[in-house]
This record gives C-alpha cells, structure tokens and sequence, in this order.
C-alpha cells in the first residue's frame, strides 16, 4: 500500500485550540475595525436642508480618491445624480461647514462650492468610481446611515413616552418634572450634534 503523498494534517488538542483562538481574534478584530469606520462615517455625516450629507472632500477621503474626481464623476453622469442624491452648498452653508467641522476647515482655501451627497448620492458615487475600496466603503457609510437615524427613531421614541408621563404629573412632582426637563434637553442633543447642524432650522 503506497503512503499518500499529502497525507492528512493531524493537530492536537493544544493547536485545534490555537487556531480557534486565532480565527476568533480575526472575528473580533474585523469586528472592531467595523465599529470604528462607522464610527468615524458618522461623525462626517451633517444636517444640511434638513437632509443627512457628507461633504464631496470626507467622501472622497473615504473612498480613496482626490475630490476633484468624485466631483468629475458627477459631471459626466449627471442623470444618475438627481436632486435628492446631491447638491451643491450656497457661500452661507460653506462658511458654516468651514467654521463649525474643523476637519473641513481646509475648504476655505478654495472658491469652490462643495457637493453635500445624500446616502443615495454617496452609493451611487462609489458605483460610478467602482474601485474595490470605494464599493467597500459604501457598506460601511450605508450602516452608518442606517444607524444614524436607529438613533434617531429611538430618541424620538424616548421624548414621546416622556411627554406623555409628564401629562400625568401634578405640580407636586416638581423633582420629576426637573428631571423629565434635563432628559428631554439631552436626547435632543443626541439626534445630531449641534455643531454638525449647517442651515438647520426647526
């Protein structure tokens, strides 16, 4: 009987363990690197009309490209950007971005107008680079968004039941109400942080 050529790898219980081990830590590590781009996504998403963007220049940071080339993109296919994927900022909400987003403050160094792309818009530029990171980080910004407004749904759901128990308060329960007041006040300032409001108005 002839001996296989590649016989079988055998592993005892100490490498079985070990190669678990490693193979959970690359679980764990993708896992966290995961949390930390949709982390860092969120903080470049801005409340501008009343809509979530992210500026052409983080965008472009995102998805490994000089800004100029997303914004090349967009002219070349302006019928895949429709209105409600992108717009252009006025002077007024440039110089709010540029005062208000420190790590934007470099766009005062241009005359050109920025593009604040929606979620949609930001898709749909990763589709017209189609680069590996580009698509690749779409996923993430997708996420990002979607958990932006989880939060959202969830605060908006929190200040409902707390205004609805207030309407069953008296005067007596002054304590309680104070406290009601300083919960509202902090969920409000959760949904989107004041200094990433640009032109919002209630």
């Amino acid at each position: 009987m002839k001996t296989p050529l590649n016989p079988p790898l055998k592993l005892g219980g100490s490498e079985v363990i070990a190669k678990c081990d490693l193979f959970t830590l690359k679980i764990h590590m993708e896992e966290h690197t995961s949390i930390v781009l949709i982390g860092k996504i969120e903080q470049s998403i801005l409340l501008i009309r009343r809509q979530k963007v992210i500026i052409d220049a983080d965008l472009a940071n995102f998805y490994g490209v000089e800004t100029r080339i997303i914004n090349q993109q967009v002219k070349r296919n302006p019928h895949k950007f429709p209105e409600d994927f992108i717009f252009q900022l006025t002077d007024k909400e440039k110089n709010e971005v540029i005062t208000k987003c420190d790590n934007l403050s470099k766009l005062k160094y241009t005359n050109v107008l920025p593009y604040a792309f929606t979620e949609h818009g930001a898709i749909m530029a990763a589709s017209v680079l189609n680069s590996p990171r580009a698509v690749e980080m779409s996923v993430f910004i997708v996420r990002a968004f979607v958990k932006m407004r989880q939060m959202i749904m969830e605060h908006q759901e929190l200040a409902l039941k707390i205004a609805e128990i207030e309407k069953h308060l008296t005067s007596h329960d002054q304590q309680i109400l104070t406290l009601f007041k300083a919960l509202k006040e902090s969920i409000g300032g959760k949904e989107v942080a004041e200094n990433k409001r640009i032109g919002f108005r209630a």
